[in-house]
């Protein structure tokens, strides 16, 4: 059974940073590829970045500069670290992972198979 637990969020100020943390349980269960999506009240949620086995990583036009994700894959923790916090990036973040390769590029939601439950982040202005 895939477990996928989220940690790290919180309120930062405008300009600041986070880094996020997904602490992964996937035991006979390959990941092809990890992402983070974020989703705000009313909207659907939206691929962030990803990040594939092979080391291939793609992230969304609008973090792009301002995110990184990367993997310990000894403690096999999927990060996300934001920089230049803007107000539009509070949401509620979600770990993600496929157990298949999927097409490149920041993909919808539907094709990943498994899920955290998410994790606050509020940047005040």
């Amino acid at each position: 059974q895939v477990q996928l637990v989220e940690s790290g969020g919180g309120s930062v100020q405008a300009g600041g940073s986070l880094r996020l943390s997904c602490a992964m349980s996937t035991g006979p269960v390959r990941l092809y590829v990890m992402g983070w999506f974020r989703r705000t009240p009313g909207k659907e949620r939206e691929g962030v970045a990803r990040l594939d086995t092979d080391g291939v990583t793609a992230y969304a036009d609008s973090v792009k500069g301002r995110f990184t994700i990367t993997k310990d894959n000894v403690k096999n923790i999927l990060y996300l670290k934001m920089n230049r916090l803007k107000h539009e990036d509070s949401a509620m973040y979600y770990c993600a992972g496929a157990h298949n390769p999927l097409l490149p590029g920041i993909v919808d939601d539907l094709w990943y198979h498994h899920w955290g439950q998410g994790i606050q982040v509020s940047v005040s202005a």
